[in-house]
C-alpha cells in the first residue's frame, strides 16, 4: 500500500470535519425549534428564553436549564395542589360522600413511603447519569476544540513541509559546490561527530601526556643543570689538551725544519691524542 500524502489526508480529515460538526448552536436547535413551537406569538415570554433563543451559549444553556426546572417545579405545585383540591371537593359534595378509613390512610401513607424510596433512589441514579453526561461532554469538548487546534497546524503543515525541502534542496546545491579538499569537512552529521569525539579523546590524551612531561621539567632543568656542571671542567681540559696539542705540533714541525712530515709518526701521535681525549670525556666507541 503507497504511503499517501499530507494532501490526500488533509482533505479527508476536513470532510470529515464538515460532515460531523458538533456545535452548542446545533445541539440547541432541536430545542429552541420545539420551544418555538410551544409558544403563542402572543404569549409573553421571559427574557431569559429570548436570550436563550437569540444567542446560544453554554452560559445560556445553563440558566435556560434554571429558569425551567423553577417553572417545571411551580407547574408541578400547582397541579398536585389542584389536583388534591378537586379530589376533596369531589370527595365533600358527592352523593354519598367518600369515606376514607384509618386503615385506607395507613395503606396510602405506606405506599407513599414506598414511592417516595423508589423516587430518591430515581432520582439519585438520574443525577449521577447527569454528572457522568457532564464530565463525558466537557471532555469531548476539550478533545474537540484539541482536534480544531492540530487541524489548523495540519493545514499549515503542508506549506511548511514545501518550505523546508526547498531549504533542503538549495542546502545541497550549496554543499556540493562549496566541497571543501579535506575530506574529513565533508562528512556527513553522524561521522562528523564521531571524528569530533575521536579527536577529543586525542587532544585529552595529549593533554594527559603534556601534563606529564611538564612535571618532569623541574627535573630534568636540575639533571641539565648537572651535566652543564660536569661538562665545563671537562671542557676545561679539552681545551687545554687541544692547546697542548696544538703547541706540540708546531715544535714538530719546527724541528723538522719545513721538511715533508712523517705521516707515520703523525698518524701514531693523532692516535694517541684521540685516545687521551676520548678518555678524559668519557666516550665510548
Amino acid at each position: 500500500m503507497a504511503p499517501r500524502s499530507p494532501e490526500d489526508i488533509l482533505a479527508q480529515l476536513q470532510a470529515l470535519v464538515a460532515k460531523q460538526e458538533i456545535t452548542i448552536l446545533k445541539l440547541s436547535e432541536p430545542i429552541s425549534t420545539e420551544i418555538a413551537q410551544l409558544q403563542d406569538p402572543h404569549q409573553r415570554t421571559s427574557d431569559i428564553s429570548n436570550a436563550s433563543l437569540d444567542a446560544t451559549t453554554p452560559a445560556s444553556l445553563e440558566a435556560d436549564l434554571t429558569h425551567y426546572r423553577e417553572l417545571f417545579a411551580k407547574l408541578r405545585f400547582s397541579y398536585v395542589e389542584q389536583v388534591t383540591k378537586e379530589k376533596f371537593i369531589r370527595a365533600i359534595v358527592g352523593d354519598p360522600p367518600l369515606i376514607v378509613s384509618p386503615q385506607e390512610n395507613v395503606d396510602l401513607e405506606k405506599q407513599n413511603l414506598e414511592a417516595k424510596a423508589t423516587l430518591k433512589v430515581l432520582k439519585t441514579e438520574v443525577a449521577d447519569m447527569v454528572t457522568d453526561l457532564e464530565e463525558k461532554a466537557k471532555d469531548l469538548s476539550r478533545k474537540y476544540e484539541r482536534i480544531k487546534l492540530e487541524t489548523v497546524k495540519l493545514e499549515e503543515m503542508p506549506a511548511k513541509i514545501s518550505e523546508l525541502e526547498d531549504a533542503v534542496a538549495q542546502l545541497r546545491e550549496t554543499r556540493a559546490t562549496e566541497l571543501s579538499p579535506n575530506p574529513e569537512l565533508n562528512l556527513p552529521l553522524a561521522k562528523t561527530l564521531d571524528l569530533v569525539e575521536s579527536k577529543k579523546r586525542q587532544r585529552a590524551e595529549l593533554d594527559r601526556q603534556l601534563e606529564q612531561l611538564q612535571s618532569q621539567v623541574p627535573r630534568k632543568k636540575k639533571e641539565l643543570e648537572r651535566l652543564h656542571a660536569e661538562m665545563q671542567p671537562l671542557e676545561a681540559k679539552r681545551q687545554n689538551s687541544t692547546t697542548a696539542a696544538k703547541e706540540s705540533r708546531r715544535r714538530k714541525e719546527a724541528a723538522l725544519g719545513g721538511v715533508e712530515d712523517d705521516l707515520e709518526e703523525r698518524g701514531r701521535w693523532f692516535r694517541a691524542a684521540e685516545t687521551g681525549l676520548k678518555q678524559m670525556l668519557e666516550i665510548e666507541n
